[in-house]
């Protein structure tokens, strides 16, 4: 039997032993700085929307692009990455990750055109793919299964911080420097992750681990970017146009393309048989519709305390941390994991999602002018993510073999970035569609948020009930 070091007291081919690593909560603490900068680039950019209007002339159409050229490469390339991970170690990964995080970074930050932007984000988002599957599978590797759920708590508490502390960090710069300097932040903090990972992240790897697909990565990235785009030229150039009926077609052939391959592929980076187990197919389709609902949501709510409250970026973004502190407060004391424990993973999903759906709700519904409606709703949202993120991660990644964590979460990965990619644009295209029809921002915000709560709480109820089942089938 080959091992890797440290196999005596924490993996022996990539599962985990009931001893756990001796430095596996500081190990937590460094694989969370490196994901943190690759979250924090997921919102961060909503606040530089209106100075990146004014300086770079940038049209709708252009932002929505900034966001998810980011987002997509990354949805593309995770499954990929978490395979390579496996096979070739989760150490190398991040430090490779790390490594072209902070030179894509420097590109943006000196960027002078929208079209340069959006190819810096791109070579982002191949950075932040290597990162976001290595850090979820270290930590699946350096924990017993007893501690496994609270380390997921913490590795999702972070997860939220990056989700939602991107507007804060964001506003911050930009009311001292100018629009670019929100990348060039990164810079000196993927160099601190960069040393940390090389001094204390032990290696960890499946030498029987499969080949990354690399058909299966290009038509996955071409699919959902063909998809995308369709939805985001849709209000501007007409849903039944050549344009967009085109690019729908190609998306549709595409990702049927890629459904076929990875069923027949010898070594597919999506194995199709996961999706036989409810627990894996309730995840999945709760993960998707509730990052769908959030990520859309959030890049309206930025919009909407700016445009509409006429907060500047810093306040918009401060008045944006209640979300995040809530989540962080809720498991990093543990009290999160208490109430899962006891409601059981899917009561903790549909009442998380519950919450959630409640939180969007009250900001597009109670907001009138002022605060106090976002500020409920950021309560609840952040309530609802403390519940329901932990449980679903941790029920991905328990339906997936342990050999496997890499692509595990991969898979999580690849949920969370599409789902927050196709949450812009399409709540971005009811705002567009709203406005045109002749309502107010402040409605066509409102109107977004709204759709955001039912993809949200629908979300929730699939998930709840998959996994309800799941358990019935076990017991």
């Amino acid at each position: 039997m080959r091992c890797t070091p440290y196999s005596d007291s924490y993996t022996v081919y990539g599962m985990s032993t009931p001893q756990g690593h001796p430095q596996r909560w500081l190990i937590l603490g460094v694989i969370c700085l490196a994901q943190l900068t690759v979250l924090l680039d997921n919102t961060v950019l909503n606040v530089a929307i209106p100075s990146l209007t004014r300086e770079l002339h940038a049209e709708t159409s252009d932002i929505q692009w900034m966001i998810n050229a980011y987002s997509l490469v990354q949805s593309g390339l995770l499954l990929t990455a978490g395979s390579a991970a496996d096979r070739y170690g989760r150490k190398k990964m991040l430090i490779t990750g790390l490594a072209l995080f902070g030179v894509g970074s420097l590109v943006a930050g000196l960027a002078d055109s929208t079209g340069r932007l959006i190819a810096a984000r791109a070579g982002m988002g191949i950075g932040g793919a290597l990162l976001l599957t290595t850090t979820l599978a270290v930590a699946m590797q350096i924990f017993s299964p007893e501690e496994q759920p609270k380390a997921i708590g913490i590795w999702s508490a972070v997860n939220a911080l990056g989700f939602a502390g991107g507007p804060l960090i964001g506003g911050f710069v930009l009311d001292h420097f100018w629009w670019g300097a929100i990348f060039l932040v990164n810079i000196p903090v993927a160099a601190l992750g960069l040393v940390a990972v090389v001094a204390l992240v032990p290696e960890s790897k499946n030498p029987r681990g499969d080949r990354p697909d690399l058909p299966g990565a290009v038509l996955s990235t071409i699919g959902m970017a063909s998809l995308v785009f369709a939805i985001i030229s849709g209000p501007s150039h007409g849903w039944t146009s050549a344009r967009v009926l085109g690019t729908a077609a190609v998306a549709v052939l595409v990702l049927g393309a890629f459904a076929w391959w990875e069923s027949r592929a010898d070594e597919p980076m999506l194995d199709l048989h996961f999706f036989r187990d409810p627990r894996f197919t309730g995840a999945v389709a709760g993960a998707v519709l509730i990052v769908f609902g959030m990520g859309g949501a959030l890049f309206l709510l930025t919009q909407h305390l700016q445009f509409v409250l006429g907060y500047g970026p810093l306040e918009a973004g401060l008045r944006t941390a209640p979300l995040a502190l809530t989540v962080v407060a809720l498991n990093f004391t543990g009290l999160s994991a208490k109430w899962s424990a006891r409601l059981g993973t899917p009561v903790s999903i549909a009442l998380g999602m519950v919450c959630m759906a409640g939180g969007l709700v009250s900001i597009a519904e109670l907001d009138s002018g002022g605060y106090a409606g976002t500020l409920l709703g950021l309560l609840l949202i952040g309530a609802g993510c403390a519940v329901a993120n932990p449980a679903m991660a941790h029920a991905i990644m328990s339906a997936i073999p342990p050999e496997k964590a890499g692509v595990g979460a991969g898979i999580n990965g690849t949920l969370a970035e599409f789902g927050n990619g196709l949450g812009v644009a399409v709540l971005g295209a009811v705002l567009s569609s709203s406005v045109a029809s002749g309502e107010s921002l402040s409605a066509g915000l409102g109107t977004g948020q709204l759709v955001g709560a039912v993809a949200v709480l629908v979300g929730g109820f699939v998930a709840a009930g998959l996994l309800r089942r799941a358990e019935r089938v076990s017991a």
